[in-house]
């Protein structure tokens, strides 16, 4: 099984840039799944995209995939490096799943973690550190990342945090929270 490192932060922040300084410190081939999609007629969209692509190097491989994130992790190879941006770009290409199917995704997406043979790499956006969204599928698409990025983070070997062009590894300063389980075990060992 390879490595799972996850990459979270506010936008902006750093954190794809942090990313990719990841990928090529692990002197692996570097496959970048890029779940978003361009659309020429958004030019400030089009714009961010290409600020991407500009940074990359020439030698990595870049993979549309704007939905079957859990194939393409499945098929990947021990000796490559998987670097994704974005979860929430990938979130956001899934609102129109119902709970029950979303559910059934996520389930999938973390199963195929547990099993891929390369590295990956999560970007994944911050997005309940402002304001509560006052329409439905606003809160709808804050709940569902917020909830992958903490089920991602269980699984992850490295959680960073980037904000304000700084990098924190929160597997050092911080602590998980424990599980409802362990939460059981803790009230009823202190009862």
């Amino acid at each position: 099984m390879g490595k799972i490192i996850l990459v979270t932060g506010p936008a902006r922040s750093g954190k794809s840039e942090w990313a990719e300084t990841l990928a090529m410190e692990s002197g692996k081939a570097v496959v970048y799944v890029a779940t978003a999609t361009d659309n020429t007629d958004d030019q400030e969209w089009h714009q961010r995209i290409l600020e991407h692509q500009q940074r990359r190097p020439q030698d990595w491989v870049t993979l549309a995939v704007p939905i079957e994130l859990s194939a393409t992790l499945a098929d990947a190879k021990p000796y490559n490096c998987l670097l994704v941006d974005s979860l929430g770009t990938w979130v956001a290409n899934l609102l129109e799943e119902d709970e029950s199917s979303w559910e059934n995704l996520v389930v999938e997406l973390l199963e195929t973690v547990e099993l891929v043979a390369a590295d990956v790499l999560f970007v994944a956006e911050e997005v309940g550190w402002g304001v509560v969204p006052a329409y439905p599928l606003g809160r709808m698409f804050r709940d569902r990342l917020g909830s992958l990025v903490r089920q991602l983070a269980a699984l992850s070997e490295t959680v960073y945090l980037v904000t304000g062009g700084h990098v924190l590894n929160l597997s050092v300063l911080g602590s998980p929270l424990p599980t409802r389980e362990d939460a059981g075990v803790f009230r009823s060992r202190n009862s």
